[in-house]
């Protein structure tokens, strides 16, 4: 993606389920869980790199020890950061205490079993070290301690900030964060005086009370209660300082969640890979989360996978897919790869097939896989045309002839290099633009003067990179046209389900409607669309729908593509600009399932997603500038 966006997050769970004695004998450590952990989110610094948080739960504490730790960090290198403190703190003590199992379970704080990690990309707020997760909600019996973490955006969040208030609580603020912390705390109390209640009927010595409610509570219920009224897409996993867990995941399965279980640990992460890497197993070892389930952990090391809510239909993010994701998933690899041979269909028109005049490259590097499959199309293409050719010659074929079309070769170059180190000297003075209009480098001599430039990008967001930097660096190579093959879909909408696309005038595509409703005279509409949007939204959920789809369906997605090519094209540019996009329809038909597609289609999975894109476009109509949910 040319146009970074901040989005998603990285979770990991861990639960040892032995004792930590049996990891210091097999692995040399007490502390495999801490070096798991530390691998696990190094392998997913993809997810979140505005901040990072850990938090540790220990098995059977003795009274007045410390069996619960947090750390968290908002430094540029957060992961690295966590990690060396703690390890820090462990490298200073003598081999007597490393070697003594249970002097580290009483004296190190992150000596324990139960594991939860997170990688932050802020999608709202300040980065201040209290928007970084975990999050902690403390209480003096251990089965009322909580800490929970997750990839998640809660969408009807004025709801459930009241449903809080009705429950008698006085929230210390309004976030997605402390609600859902609140919110589970309190059924979590709520199970918790219930079996005090029950167990005092039997029993009267309080500790054997605790000790049982341990073992009784209903996790099952407290996740129910909890994510009933929900609207958003989640993966959540949340620690009980008595050592029971859980990790639930949105009945839509809209955010990624997998795991892997074995006699020794328990672990889930938002990648597959993450799991495969840290743990030696192979694909077919790793289970996804079902959507609308969660799975509890009980403080015995039992494992069960339950249901929660009614699973809808799915809806997983497509953008996992196409971006997100890190590409090392086999599948993921062989989706992107599909993405661009259904691509170069489309590039192919474009040419008018003539590929011996064309010059084939990438921008960002994680658009190569796609880009490596626009590749295979083009040889398919090109094997066929040449068999076409040879068959033409007849009796006619000489050596010369049948030589000149096996010499038809597709020219594929890496023409655009990122210089990173550029971004150090990159400031906010008037200079700006200038500068970052050389972040990216070209290599020269790969083109022609009469040659088309086909630069595959995963998408455009805002068309910004394009315009400042990508295109003029381009036009130095004096090519006759440049054509940007886009391998997701037009982005024309907001997500609100964890990703940080919310405003609506950042989307170039929205730009390009103003645009065309300008030169249309049509620009009546977008009062009318504006009206619309404001009755929507007092609609209950099984009414509302998404009314800026009626201001995208004025124009057709080819309209919108020469539109954003114009849009995108810097003045002074003397090579012709085109835009091909990749149709929804492809898009399905390579990643058969992943069908979430919101951010192209308008067709939100929940009602919520509905009010976040009319709220968006209100806010736009009324120049505030605020995130829609």
């Amino acid at each position: 993606m040319s146009d970074p966006i901040k989005h998603e997050c990285g979770l990991v769970f861990i639960r040892l389920r032995k004792p930590l004695e049996f990891y210091q004998e097999k692995y040399g450590s007490a502390l495999y869980g801490i070096r798991k952990l530390q691998l696990l989110m190094a392998k997913q610094l993809n997810r979140g790199q505005d901040g990072a948080g850990i938090g540790i739960v220990k098995l059977n504490p003795n009274f007045g020890q410390r069996y619960l730790a947090r750390k968290r960090s908002n430094a540029k290198n957060a992961v690295a950061e966590i990690f060396e403190e703690v390890m820090d703190g462990y490298k200073k003590l003598d081999q007597t205490k490393v070697r003594d199992v249970d002097w580290l379970k009483s004296n190190f704080p992150y000596a324990g079993e139960l594991l939860l990690g997170h990688l932050r990309y802020g999608t709202h707020g300040s980065n201040s070290i209290e928007n970084i997760h975990p999050f902690l909600r403390q209480n003096n019996w251990m089965s009322r301690n909580l800490v929970i973490a997750g990839n998640y955006n809660v969408t009807n969040l004025d709801e459930m900030f009241e449903l809080l208030i009705q429950l008698g609580q006085q929230p210390k603020e309004k976030s997605d964060n402390v609600t859902m912390l609140e919110k589970i705390g309190h059924f979590l109390d709520e199970e918790n005086s219930r079996l005090l209640h029950e167990l005092r009927k039997e029993e009267k010595d309080n500790r054997v009370i605790a000790d049982k409610i341990k073992e009784k509570l209903d996790i099952a219920a407290i996740l129910e209660n909890s994510f009933r009224h929900i609207d958003g897409g989640y993966n959540m996993a949340g620690m009980i300082g008595d050592g029971n867990a859980f990790v639930t995941r949105d009945p839509w399965g809209i955010r990624p969640s997998y795991y892997y279980v074995d006699d020794e640990v328990f672990v889930v992460a938002s990648e597959r890979p993450a799991i495969m890497t840290a743990f030696n197993v192979e694909m077919e070892d790793i289970r996804e989360l079902t959507p609308g389930n969660a799975i509890i952990v009980r403080r015995s090391g039992a494992i069960e996978e339950v249901q929660i809510r009614t699973e809808r239909e799915r809806r997983s993010c497509s953008f996992e897919r196409i971006y997100f994701s890190r590409g090392s998933d086999a599948n993921i690899h062989q989706e992107r790869k599909q993405l661009g041979r259904h691509l170069s269909k489309d590039i192919l028109r474009k040419l008018d097939h003539d590929v011996k005049n064309a010059v084939f490259s990438y921008v960002p590097n994680t658009a190569a896989t796609a880009f490596y499959g626009v590749i295979d199309g083009l040889h398919r293409f090109l094997d066929s045309h040449k068999f076409d050719e040879i068959q033409k010659l007849g009796k006619d074929i000489t050596p010369e002839k049948l030589k000149n079309i096996l010499n038809i070769r597709i020219r594929r170059e890496k023409i655009l290099v990122k210089d990173v180190k550029m971004r150090t000297f990159i400031t906010q003075d008037e200079d700006r633009e200038d500068m970052v209009g050389h972040v990216y480098d070209v290599t020269y001599g790969v083109s022609k003067p009469n040659d088309t430039i086909v630069v595959v990008d995963d998408s455009i967001v805002r068309g910004t990179t394009l315009k400042t930097s990508i295109l003029r660096i381009l036009d130095r190579l004096g090519p006759k046209r440049v054509i940007v093959a886009s391998s997701a879909p037009i982005i024309k909408y907001p997500d609100c389900y964890g990703i940080d696309m919310s405003r609506m005038n950042e989307f170039i595509a929205f730009r390009a409607v103003l645009s065309l409703l300008k030169k249309t005279g049509q620009e009546s509409k977008l009062k009318e669309v504006y009206d619309e949007c404001k009755r929507q939204l007092k609609l209950p959920d099984e009414e509302v729908r998404n009314a800026v789809q009626d201001l995208y369906a004025l124009f057709s997605d080819e309209a919108l593509s020469k539109e954003i090519a114009a849009l995108v094209t810097p003045p002074d540019m003397k090579a012709e600009v085109e835009i091909v996009y990749q149709s929804v329809e492809n898009l399905h038909k390579s990643c058969p399932k992943h069908k979430g597609d919101w951010y192209f289609t308008g067709n939100y999975p929940t009602p919520g997603g509905m009010r976040v894109v009319n709220r968006s476009f209100i806010y736009f109509m009324e120049g505030k500038k605020s995130r829609a949910y």
